[in-house]
């Protein structure tokens, strides 16, 4: 049998077979004192949320529950059904109040090991208090009663105009006369007078509502003296039941119990990394004068972890770092305290580095500086943590000169894109390259240069730039394609043009522009042409990448559905490109001598060479250090992070329920269902917006509006077309 982590060593006996503990009553006597059930009501609860007795993790956390889930909650405590017990460590220590109110009177003596999210939507329903989703963005829980039927819904614009509702019950806790009251006034206005059984009826209903302050939780209280080791096993154990965690999750919890300072600072950086300045002052109430806000990345909690234990741990393996933490020993089952502390100091060690301000934006500015200019370019979020922590380790451990690492690492972050280096296999990859910088004999920085040069070139061989990177275009999904992408931040580099303009590409694909009637991608073969003339019906034929070229929506309209032998001299003559101007509008967008009369397969075929020869052209420039895209300015606008709940989408009915989405780009096999809970079902996952569930899918730089495509009887439907007609302002 297993021996459980809190028998000791003493007593435990081992022969050829078994483990044998010894002493089992005086085993049954610890655990009988481990934990005790403690009868609390939803009132103590949330008043002891807001003094600060209970500590519940800061509402400034991504609040993960739909609002769906919330209704029910509270319809089954409404019929007195059991809905579950709540865990907490009795634990009192100094300077740990976490008091909403922001009270710092009372200590904090409870900490919540498990029930965090039905304790929060109480907190957030009986006191009114918003809360922050997955995207950090606030919003209250706003749940409505309707006394008659004694049903519970997620408060939506029909319900606010109905009398029979009370559209919002965190409003009724707060007065329940006043709310009441008004109730009764609106549904006479409505419906007519209220006579006496109707009366009695209101109020019995309403009393019954009111009387969910009373409903009685069992809280399983675990005892003060109870090691903080048993505590994080049972934390890890409960929060993983019946969930499909990922690794970064559990290392997360581990922080919780060990190192909740750590846990809040990584929230803390994750949140403001969608926030300006200006508004992470807002919330705080209180100056802020930098936030690591950006154009690539809004990172979460879990992405900061790989990166804290690869610079920390030197592991890109969660699952290593996480049994690292642990520091359980394999054969008996026993802790490690003097090795587990050891493991944490060093992720203590390395979270200073990776929310450092310089080292964030420094490593921000080498995107810019490999031509990338929007999330949209960047097609993989681990490309940017893997580089970002290798960032790190060249400018903290081997001390490399900034204006070099940042040459360095902007072209190491256009090798991994084009290469797809952290693509698949990307935690193996990200060990390699960590365990190559390990064996290095000293921490000289020449050391650390020479090591990536040489990755870099073997990567980016002859052979790459003649034959792989050109079959690596062979792909009809522009957006998702990371090869395509590279040959954009290239044009960047070279300083292009738009297609048939004489505006630069940079300039018209920055981010702070509005996308409406901006940069698009227009088929150099016009979509109908290829159909109606050619009879080409395959639209990932049709949608090869070799077949769009950046330009703007007039020079779209302009081209039509028009041959290209026919719109391209025109548009020669009429634009006056000639001589130079005309040389270099045929290099930078690989247009092949007389393209315009190819055959298409022929024309796609030539322009892949030629677009693999534009790409090696950027990244030989930007090796001299010639890059012009060097400075790059911090978002001032609203975070472009921002996103719908997928409730949202379905009250403006952008979505309803059954609805059954699909990938614009039908290579990938994938579905989404919208739920009854306001969430996208995808391969047994639930997510609360449509960016979540598309980031799920594999697209890490699109919207989840511009990802996914609704299907029905009369065919695919993309969203973004959807929203564009019922002009939802996103």
């Amino acid at each position: 049998m297993t021996v459980n982590s809190d028998v000791p060593a003493a007593k435990v006996l081992r022969d050829d077979a078994n483990y044998v503990v010894v002493q089992p009553s005086r085993r049954k006597r610890r655990m009988s004192t481990l934990f005790k059930p403690v009868g609390w009501n939803v009132q103590s609860l949330v008043d002891s949320v807001h003094s600060g007795v209970i500590q519940l993790p800061d509402l400034q956390r991504p609040f993960v529950w739909p609002k769906a889930k919330i209704r029910d909650l509270l319809d089954s405590m409404y019929r007195g059904y059991p809905v579950g017990e709540i865990m907490f460590w009795n634990v009192s220590q100094e300077d740990t109040s976490r008091a909403i109110s922001g009270s710092t009177e009372r200590s904090g003596s409870h900490q919540i090991i498990d029930g965090q999210q039905r304790l929060t939507s109480l907190y957030s329903v009986f006191k009114g208090q918003p809360v922050r989703n997955a995207e950090y963005k606030e919003q209250r829980m706003l749940i409505a009663f309707n006394p008659f039927t004694e049903k519970f819904e997620v408060t939506n614009t029909a319900i606010e105009r109905s009398a029979d509702w009370i559209p919002n019950i965190s409003a009724f806790f707060d007065n329940p006369f006043k709310v009441k009251r008004a109730f009764k006034r609106r549904y006479e206005d409505a419906r007519g007078e209220i006579d006496e059984e109707l009366e009695e009826l209101i109020e019995d209903r309403l009393g019954q509502l009111d009387n969910l302050r009373s409903y009685e939780f069992t809280v399983v209280e675990i005892q003060s003296h109870a090691d903080k080791k048993v505590v994080a096993d049972i934390f890890v154990r409960i929060n993983s039941e019946g969930v499909s965690l990922k690794s970064s999750d559990f290392i997360l919890t581990w922080l919780s119990v060990f190192w909740p300072n750590g846990r809040e600072q990584l929230e803390q950086f994750a949140r403001n990394s969608r926030l300006t300045p200006q508004r992470a002052s807002e919330i705080a109430e209180a100056p802020v004068r930098w936030t690591p806000i950006n154009n690539y990345l809004a990172v979460d909690a879990g992405q900061l972890v790989r990166v804290l234990v690869a610079v920390g741990q030197n592991r890109a393996k969660l699952g290593d770092a996480y049994n690292a933490l642990q520091a359980k020993d394999r054969h008996t089952g026993f802790i490690d305290g003097a090795r587990q502390e050891i493991e944490l100091n060093k992720l203590r060690t390395a979270l200073p580095l990776v929310i450092k301000e310089i080292h964030w934006t420094e490593f921000i500015r080498c995107l810019a500086v490999a031509g990338f200019k929007s999330r949209k370019m960047i097609t993989s979020d681990m490309n940017v943590l893997s580089s970002y922590a290798l960032w790190i380790l060249g400018r903290t451990r081997f001390g490399v000169d900034l204006t070099v690492l940042r040459n360095l690492m902007a072209r190491w972050l256009f090798m991994s894109q084009l290469s797809g280096r952290y693509t698949g296999s990307a935690e193996t990859q990200l060990q390699k390259d960590l365990d190559r910088l390990s064996a290095l004999e000293s921490t000289d920085s020449r050391h650390f240069i020479n090591t990536l040069e040489s990755v870099i070139n073997a990567e980016l061989s002859e052979d790459f730039w003649t034959l792989r990177m050109p079959d690596a275009l062979i792909s009809s999904s522009a957006a998702l394609s990371p090869t395509y992408q590279t040959y954009l931040a290239s044009l960047n580099i070279l300083d292009a043009d738009m297609f048939m303009l004489n505006n630069k590409i940079q300039q018209w694909m920055d981010p702070a522009l509005p996308a409406e009637k901006g940069s698009e991608g227009h088929h150099l073969n016009p979509r109908k042409y290829l159909q109606n003339s050619l009879g080409i019906m395959d639209l990932k034929k049709i949608n090869q990448v070799a077949n769009f070229a950046p330009t703007d929506w007039s020079t779209n309209i302009a081209i039509s559905d028009r041959r290209p032998g026919e719109y391209w001299p025109a548009l020669v003559e009429e634009r006056g490109f000639a001589g130079k101007s005309l040389k270099d509008q045929m290099f930078w967008h690989a247009l092949p001598d007389r393209w315009e009369h190819m055959e298409y397969d022929e024309f796609l075929r030539k322009r892949r060479t030629l677009m693999a020869e534009v790409t090696r052209a950027g990244y030989e420039k930007l090796l001299a250090g010639q890059s012009p895209s060097a400075i790059y300015e911090t978002p001032t606008a609203a975070s472009p992070f921002a996103t719908p709940e997928i409730s949202d989408l379905i009250d403006t009915g952008i979505l309803a329920v059954g609805d059954v989405l699909s990938p614009i780009d039908e290579s990938l096999r994938i579905r989404a269902e919208i739920t009854e809970s306001s969430t996208a079902l995808v391969e047994g996952h639930e997510f609360t917006t449509l960016d979540s569930a598309a980031h799920h899918a594999g697209a890490d730089n699109m919207s989840g509006l511009d990802f996914w495509q609704r299907e029905s009887a009369d065919g695919l439907t993309p969203l973004s077309s959807v929203v564009e007609r019922q002009k939802l302002t996103r």
